[in-house]
């Protein structure tokens, strides 16, 4: 059983106690499929340098919502973000990397 969180109340003027799991407050950042977790994604060049600094999760072509954190390099090119970026128009952003 995971950690317990007591919370007393007062009813009619008699003390009781009542014992709730743990709320998670950490906001979940992932579809939880899994499958996102093998990828290296697409995302603005700038927003991943912003986020990998401030900690603040960022929104990749394919839809994922992660902070990025580790080499890219590792892993293989999410199919979805690959797809999506491969439909893009060329030399669409103000980052410097227009598509050729």
């Amino acid at each position: 059983m995971g950690d317990l969180v007591a919370l007393g109340h007062k009813l009619c003027g008699v003390s009781t106690t009542k014992i709730l799991p743990e709320q998670e407050t950490t906001p979940r950042t992932s579809h939880g499929d899994g499958d996102h977790e093998r990828f290296a994604h697409y995302a603005d060049k700038h927003k991943i340098t912003e986020s990998m600094v401030t900690g603040t999760p960022i929104r990749a072509l394919c839809g994922k919502v992660w902070v990025p954190s580790r080499d890219p390099k590792k892993y293989p090119v999410c199919p979805e973000c690959k797809e999506i970026y491969d439909g893009l128009p060329p030399g669409g952003g103000d980052g410097g990397d227009n598509k050729q």
